[in-house]
């Protein structure tokens, strides 16, 4: 039987880096005999959690699922059904975009106890399954200001979270991809042009790679 794989752009830009790499994982996951759904999640109207503890109540029945009703609930109820997950989003400000936030909150929350796991140490999982969960963080920051910032220190505990909730989540980074298809129409002067399109040529079709493997390695993963 083939798996689902949900793909998850949380980027306001619907063809620019996060998206293009998206879609070579989701090359990658159709290259593993996967049925994959791709979703933009700026075109839907969501919120995050609201605290509301509808999903940690005695006797709830929301499964798993968030209990607000919005135009997110039936993709979560997708995201808890699928094979497994990826998830993209530029670095904005050291942190991933409020609709990656939003988003995952509202995942998360819903398949969290405040139950100790008696047996493994800290709070038991919703979840009787495991789905693999990759991250896709892109950034105009190179690589070495990125680590001296401490971006992946950041970005990881988005990840850490994912792994405790999904039971496997890993991250792939784009680091000094180019911002402006063309410069001239900006005021910015912080990056020096050739230099991204130089990258953009030499390191980020490496990336769309790394990309197409981590599609297909989660879709072939058994856990």
């Amino acid at each position: 039987m083939a798996k689902n794989v949900i793909i998850l752009n949380t980027s306001p830009r619907k063809n620019f880096n996060t998206a293009q790499l998206l879609k070579e994982a989701q090359k990658g996951a159709e290259s593993a005999g996967a049925n994959t759904e791709y979703f933009n999640l700026y075109d839907y109207n969501f919120s995050g959690c609201r605290s509301c503890f509808a999903c940690q109540r005695k006797g709830s029945t929301t499964e798993g699922v968030c209990a607000v009703k919005d135009d997110l609930s039936p993709i979560l109820e997708k995201c808890i059904n699928a094979d497994a997950i990826i998830i993209g989003s530029p670095v904005y400000f050291s942190y991933p975009t409020g609709v990656f936030r939003c988003f995952v909150e509202r995942l998360l929350f819903a398949n969290h106890t405040y139950m100790v796991d008696k047996e493994n140490g800290g709070c038991k999982r919703r979840l009787d399954k495991t789905i693999p969960t990759g991250v896709i963080f892109t950034m105009n920051c190179p690589e070495e200001l990125a680590s001296k910032i401490n971006y992946p220190t950041i970005l990881e505990e988005n990840v850490k979270s994912l792994n405790h909730i999904m039971g496997y989540a890993e991250s792939l980074y784009s680091y000094d991809t180019q911002q402006f298809a063309d410069f001239s129409k900006y005021n910015c002067d912080l990056f020096d042009e050739n230099h991204k399109k130089e990258v953009h040529l030499t390191q980020f079709p490496k990336d769309l790679e790394k990309s197409f493997d981590l599609g297909k390695r989660l879709t072939q993963m058994e856990i």
